[in-house]
C-alpha cells in the first residue's frame, strides 16, 4: 500500500477531495495531513475524515528534521501539496526526491512564484486580460512553481469574468484532476 501525506496551510477542500478519492482504494491511503498553521480549517477536514494530523513552525521545519522523521516513521512514500505555502527544504526535498507534488491555480510558467497564490493569481489573471486559465499540476524542487510540469488542464476566462468566477472554474478543475494525476504517480513508484 502507498501512503500520501497532504501539506495544506488553509481550509483544506483539495484535501478532503483528495481523501475521499482515496477512501475505498486498498492500495492508497491517506496517511496524514501536515499543516504549518494550528488554526487551518484542514485540520478539523482530516479530523473529521479521521486523517491523523502533525502543525508545525517554521523553525522545526527548516532546521529541524520532526517532520521528516514523522513521515518516515508513518512509512509515507508520496507528498502532496495542497495549498501549502512554504518552500520545502532541501532535507526534504532529498529524501523524496521526485514524490513530491503541487497543484497551481494557473498556467504554469505564468502567474507563478512566490506570492502568487489563490485569489492573487485569478485577479492577475482578470487584471491582463488572459482569454484561458487552469491548473499546473508539477513536481516540487527548491524554488516556487518551478519544478517539471507533470500535467494543466486549461478553461476559458470570459469577457465580464471576475476572478471569484474564475476561481471557481479553476477549483473544478483541481478536483477533477488533481486525486487521478496522484493515482497515476503512485502507479510509476
Amino acid at each position: 500500500m502507498k501512503k500520501i501525506a497532504i501539506f495544506a496551510s488553509g481550509a483544506g477542500s483539495n484535501a478532503q477531495n483528495i481523501a475521499e478519492y482515496f477512501r475505498n482504494n486498498e492500495r492508497v491511503k491517506i496517511e496524514c495531513v501536515l499543516s504549518n498553521k494550528t488554526d487551518a480549517y484542514v485540520l478539523e477536514r482530516a479530523k473529521n475524515l479521521e486523517i491523523d494530523t502533525l502543525t508545525f513552525s517554521r523553525d522545526d521545519f527548516y532546521n529541524g528534521k520532526n517532520v521528516l522523521h514523522f513521515l518516515q516513521l508513518r512509512g509515507v512514500d508520496f507528498i502532496v501539496l495542497a495549498g501549502f505555502l512554504w518552500l520545502i527544504p532541501g532535507y526534504m526535498l532529498d529524501a523524496y526526491n521526485g514524490r513530491i507534488i503541487n497543484i497551481h491555480p494557473a498556467l504554469l510558467p505564468k502567474y507563478g512564484g512566490k506570492g502568487m497564490y489563490g485569489m492573487k493569481v485569478h485577479q492577475a489573471v482578470v487584471a491582463a486580460h488572459e482569454i484561458e486559465t487552469g491548473i499546473t499540476i508539477h513536481h516540487v524542487n527548491a524554488k516556487y512553481d518551478e519544478g517539471d510540469i507533470i500535467f494543466q488542464a486549461k478553461c476559458p476566462v470570459l469577457d465580464g469574468d471576475t476572478p471569484e468566477m474564475v476561481a471557481q472554474k479553476v477549483h473544478r478543475l483541481e478536483y477533477e484532476y488533481y486525486p487521478g494525476v496522484i493515482e497515476k504517480m503512485l502507479e510509476k513508484l
